[in-house]
């Protein structure tokens, strides 16, 4: 079913307009409240998902955070320079780069828990429980596509 026609489409009422602003929404405010940890919302993604071993490389990271390669590096190396990750070579493959929190990042990746569920709280506070659940069910249907 074709939801958008070339005469009908607009682009302030598009699907692609409200999922970037509240993308962006969302990042604002989760940068905002994480600033005294020195991390950004992005930043967070990588620290998380290193945190519960759902990625141990760069590439891993980029395929789950949806994140280009190029800007993964960028964001690794300020990462790295923050004293939040280490980077090594595999011993097995030496293409391959694993990455590892360092103490400060495992410390950094522990508060978070306590910070960006606020901030999602806060842009969620009107929604009721199945509002919620019937969003984050739409979100994966479109995400899936």
């Amino acid at each position: 079913m074709k939801h958008y026609t070339k005469g009908t489409f607009n682009l302030t009422e598009s699907v692609g307009f409200y999922l970037n602003k509240a993308r962006n929404l969302v990042l604002m405010e989760m940068d905002a409240a994480l600033k005294d940890l020195d991390i950004t919302a992005q930043q967070m993604g990588i620290l998380l998902s290193l945190s519960h071993g759902t990625a141990t490389t760069p590439f891993e990271l980029s395929k789950l955070l949806v994140i280009d390669t190029g800007l993964m590096t960028r964001i690794l190396d300020k990462l790295e320079h923050k004293g939040l990750l280490t980077r090594s070579r595999s011993v097995d493959d030496r293409r391959v780069v694993n990455l590892e929190l360092t103490a400060k990042g495992h410390s950094v990746a522990d508060q978070i828990p306590e910070i960006a569920p606020e901030v999602l709280n806060a842009r969620l506070k009107n929604f009721s429980k199945s509002e919620f659940n019937e969003l984050l069910r739409l979100l994966d249907k479109f995400s899936a596509a």
